[in-house]
């Protein structure tokens, strides 16, 4: 089922919401985004301690970190054609980046290699049942949504952001990268990530007016809201523009929400987590390429959960996640895929 980026999906999807007059669409999805290194710490208490102590933690591993990566290499992962725009620096780290990502599948030419400000990287401290993270932003702050190759945005059936609370030279420009892709035909989504301000404002009420899917999870919508209970949260997401809300609730799986009425919910898979680095994101990439293929809101959640229980199996975001048979066939085992 996985698909090589240059490879044709049928004519029908080759040609689904393409603008008239346009050319046939050679990406599903264009991911756009930070990108940043993981260096995971494993262990029991993987806490250092400062007075020069040294202490033993279970593995330390360099992997592919950022919520727009692990987004970009799930959807690939499950047969959807992805590429990314980007920045990266001209170091070590941005040149681990980019060809971990061309190995997975995704089309690296629209990033832009920077030769001033070095790849950010993420130092994770994962204990069971919590992570710290301590987060260098590298050039995550110098992406620009102006600087988005629009004729790459109009080969693509979908533009998807990740982390845009993190994205602070792009959030302006966000609304009108998506509201010009939705003019071209091109779908639109995104996921906020926690915002490190704790305002919970950031353009996204302007972003949400121009988008087709909002990814957040319970923590995230419910703050952006003002609203303590997910599901509303969602429903006065979706009333400020917003025309689908998934929102994820860790444990308890997910729901969503749409503006013509619907509404679903999905328990989690019985899956206990080695690691859970990026598992929003592989639902995320799940949630949209069932959400892409035209399935209804309940298998859409269905692939979301499944994607994202199933990438908790491996360390790092990318390890572990599933194809598209891999995850249909865990969701129809646990009973929420018919």
């Amino acid at each position: 089922m996985n698909r090589a980026p240059g490879d044709r999906l049928p004519a029908a999807a080759d040609t689904a919401g393409a603008a008239p007059g346009s050319a046939v669409r050679d990406f599903d999805v264009l991911v756009m985004g930070e990108i940043l290194a993981d260096l995971i710490v494993k262990g029991a208490d993987p806490r250092p301690v400062f007075g020069q102590v040294e202490r033993y933690v279970d593995s330390i591993s360099l992997v592919m970190g950022s919520s727009s990566v692990i987004f970009a290499c799930g959807a690939a992962r499950l047969g959807l054609r992805v590429a990314m725009t980007s920045l990266a620096g001209d170091d070590a780290l941005g040149r681990f980046m980019l060809t971990s990502m061309t190995e997975r599948g995704v089309d690296t030419t629209g990033i832009r290699v920077d030769a001033v400000h070095p790849t950010g990287a993420t130092v994770v401290f994962s204990a069971p049942g919590d992570r710290a993270m301590l987060t260098a932003p590298g050039t995550t702050p110098f992406v620009r949504a102006e600087d988005v190759p629009r004729e790459l945005v109009a080969r693509a059936r979908h533009l998807h952001a990740g982390a845009t609370y993190v994205l602070d030279g792009a959030r302006s420009g966000l609304p009108e990268l998506f509201r010009a892709a939705r003019a071209g035909g091109t779908t639109t989504s995104f996921d906020t990530n926690w915002d490190p301000t704790e305002q919970w404002e950031g353009g996204v009420r302007e972003l949400l007016a121009e988008t087709d899917v909002f990814l957040p999870n319970d923590a995230e919508a419910t703050r952006i809201a003002r609203e303590p209970d997910p599901e509303k949260a969602a429903r006065a997401l979706v009333a400020m523009g917003a025309r689908t809300v998934a929102v994820k609730l860790g444990a308890e799986g997910a729901l969503a929400v749409t503006a013509d009425g619907r509404s679903a919910r999905c328990r989690a898979l019985p899956i206990q987590p080695l690691e859970t680095s990026g598992a929003g994101d592989s639902f995320d990439a799940g949630f949209i390429s069932a959400w892409l293929a035209g399935r209804p809101l309940e298998a859409c959640l269905a692939l979301g959960v499944a994607c994202g229980s199933l990438s908790t199996r491996g360390v790092g975001g990318t390890a572990a996640q599933p194809t598209l048979e891999e995850a249909e066939a865990a969701a129809r085992a646990a009973g929420i895929l018919t």
